[in-house]
């Protein structure tokens, strides 16, 4: 254990405690900072908060290093399915062949939704945004499955976490399906996961669907590099719902619901937006630098730098090499492409991006497949949902697994009036 860190006030000295983790990051334990001194820290966003330990995954923002369990990023993009690092966050090891044959039968028993789930979809406006579908249609299988519901029954919580991995993509295509005013299509379990949502997506009954492998292996690609990211936004409301031991499918949807936000999950589609807006006013690159450039013109650069990376993004790497692949194969000109990368080069040669480490993001590129595969803006985030889906789910597990969990309450700064005497309604001026 290092020697503690010290802290003097009103003449008294106070210790804090050092953490020290596995990759030896180094942080301070003030658990019992208020017990001990009746002050509380003050730390707008959680920026400099950490409010968990966690073997989940590693991310080291400066080196642009990401690890699910220990196994780099890269690795497991190269070498791995995506049920496999479904498998690897939710239990914490690769699985045997036999482990992971039985982790894929059971997620095929659970992918169909239960009929009257269906009629929930009448009751949205055809232009209804998927994500609110997504998070809505997940609250409410808690009402279907009851028999699953206690937190603290291991068995329960293994049936949802495969319920939900399951039904996911069922109710994600069925919110795509509504927009169209397609009819639904059941999913087929003979079909791996991803060729099965997209044949939930896109085929219709009066014709076959022919499933493009290329396709295939760029959304499982985008599933594992949106798998887990450390406590971020919907990582934290998961945790923070579940610690009230609510059940497993409202924690799942406060997640989602935390993804909606353009900051977070819907950068993408913001992304593409951007990139959409840079071509209708004439595909002018420079313009639009140079806007970015200048804090009061209001404009913002969607795509680049993150919150914690502070080198190029890993996942931005794997995804960028997808990309090239994808779009070369399907032999697409595409503006938005084209634009992309005019982007891409300025942000790798310009000194203001260069200094900054303004570095294209995972939103910059997945966009652009998602857009080459035929999804539809509005999806983007529904596809990140599905993606960060076991994550989540792990974290969940973690935290109800930990002897230190507490229901989350964070403690506030009070700044408003002081005590005020009240004026009857009659005598205010």
């Amino acid at each position: 254990m290092p020697d503690p860190a010290k802290i003097l006030l009103d003449d008294k000295e106070i210790e804090i405690p050092v953490i020290i983790g596995t990759e030896n990051e180094r942080s301070l334990d003030i658990s019992k900072l208020r017990s001990q001194t009746g002050l509380i820290t003050l730390d707008n966003g959680y920026v400099n908060t950490g409010s968990t330990t966690s073997e989940v995954t590693y991310l080291d923002g400066e080196k642009g290093i990401l690890r699910y369990r220990g196994y780099p990023i890269e690795e497991l993009a190269a070498h791995c399915d995506f049920v496999e690092v479904c498998y690897l966050l939710i239990y914490g090891a690769l699985p045997t062949s036999q482990e992971i044959e039985e982790f894929r039968t059971s997620i095929r028993q659970h992918t169909m939704l239960h009929e009257d789930i269906r009629t929930f979809y009448n009751g949205f406006p055809r232009d209804a945004h998927p994500m609110a579908i997504l998070s809505s249609v997940v609250s409410g299988l808690s009402t279907f499955y009851q028999d699953s519901l206690d937190p603290h029954d291991p068995r329960q919580v293994e049936v949802s976490t495969h319920r939900l991995l399951a039904k996911l993509p069922t109710i994600a295509a069925y919110a795509y399906k509504k927009s169209t005013g397609q009819p639904f299509i059941y999913p087929q379990n003979d079909l791996n996961y991803c060729q099965n949502f997209l044949q939930m997506m896109f085929a219709v009954p009066s014709e076959p669907y022919e499933i493009d492998p290329d396709f295939v292996d760029a959304l499982n690609l985008l599933l594992i590099v949106h798998a887990d990211h450390e406590q971020n936004c919907s990582t934290s409301t998961v945790r923070m719902v579940g610690s009230s031991d609510a059940n497993l499918f409202a924690s799942i949807s406060a997640g989602i619901s935390a993804l909606w936000g353009p900051l977070h999950g819907g950068a993408n589609e913001a992304c593409v937006n951007m990139l959409e807006q840079i071509i209708a006013d004439g595909g002018n690159v420079k313009k639009y630098v140079d806007m970015a450039k200048d804090r009061d013109s209001g404009f913002r650069l969607m795509g680049f730098g993150h919150r914690v990376y502070k080198n190029f993004d890993p996942r931005a790497r794997i995804i960028k090499k997808a990309c090239d692949k994808l779009l070369a194969k399907l032999q697409i000109s595409d503006p938005l492409f084209e634009v992309a990368q005019q982007l891409e080069e300025v942000a790798l040669s310009d000194p203001y991006f260069v200094e900054r480490k303004l570095y294209p993001n995972v939103d910059f590129y997945s966009g652009v497949i998602y857009r080459a595969i035929g999804i539809p803006v509005q999806m983007f985030t529904v596809l990140f949902a599905i993606g960060r889906l076991p994550g989540w789910l792990a974290h969940w597990v973690e935290m109800h697994e930990s002897p230190h969990k507490r229901i989350c309450r964070p403690r506030q700064v009070y700044t408003g009036a002081t005590k005020r005497s009240l004026v009857p309604i009659k005598d205010r001026g």
